[in-house]
């Protein structure tokens, strides 16, 4: 496999031994590349910058600007490039600030190489890391702003509204290709023209963005894709 077909990962923590481990995590993987390691939030906001990884391995507590801060503004400089929190911490409202900051998902510290290696796979291919019971408080959430209901219509297609929406419903990439009767590879090519046209680099981002612009709307969705 060619460099320009590899996953492209920055790691950002303050320890250079965890640095090393995750590094060497992803070492052995052939579709994917570490091109960088920043030691604070800074540096892991001009690397990011600079060389516009797909994804940003980011520690949270970090010199200089720490990881939530530091995922706000690689969202905003790259929002095409995807942002993996390592926490020590799971609770609910705590997720949901990192998500709110434009994490795409996130990745307890105790998780294993082989799960981060999963994890960056997952979110490339349109696939969610999160709890169901975190995207349903993501939805509750992203629900209590008010939409921009008509300066976005028509900017997604019939097809990926229809997507979108089971997306935000918490349905995985195989239960939409059920649901629909596509393939998968089908299902995984709509999210990717999704988040292209939504400016994302992921399904978390995807529902807040869809909800926000109006382009998700949930009150009659459950009805309407009931088996």
């Amino acid at each position: 496999m060619s460099t320009k077909d590899k996953l492209t990962v920055l790691i950002a923590d303050d320890h250079a031994l965890l640095r090393e481990a995750l590094h060497q995590a992803l070492d052995g993987e052939n579709d994917m590349e570490v091109v960088a390691e920043a030691s604070d939030g800074e540096e892991a906001v001009k690397l990011a910058s600079e060389l516009k990884p797909d994804v940003v391995v980011m520690d949270i507590v970090m010199p200089k600007l720490n990881g939530i801060e530091a995922t706000k503004k690689i969202k905003e400089l790259v929002p095409n490039t995807a942002v993996l929190v390592l926490t020590a911490y799971d609770d609910e409202e705590y997720v949901l600030g990192l998500l709110d900051a434009g994490a795409a998902g996130y990745l307890l510290k105790s998780a294993r190489g082989r799960d981060l290696v999963e994890a960056i796979r997952t979110i490339q291919t349109g696939g969610s890391v999160l709890h169901p019971n975190i995207i349903a408080k993501l939805l509750k959430r992203a629900m209590m702003t008010p939409a921009e209901e008509h300066k976005h219509q028509g900017l997604l297609s019939e097809r990926e509204s229809e997507i979108l929406k089971l997306v935000a419903l918490g349905m995985g990439n195989k239960e939409i290709a059920g649901k629909l009767f596509l393939s998968q590879r089908t299902i995984k090519t709509h999210l990717t023209n999704i988040f292209n046209k939504l400016n994302v680099a992921s399904r978390s981002e995807a529902i807040i963005k869809g909800l926000k612009w109006g382009l998700v709307t949930l009150d009659d969705s459950t009805d309407k894709f009931q088996d």
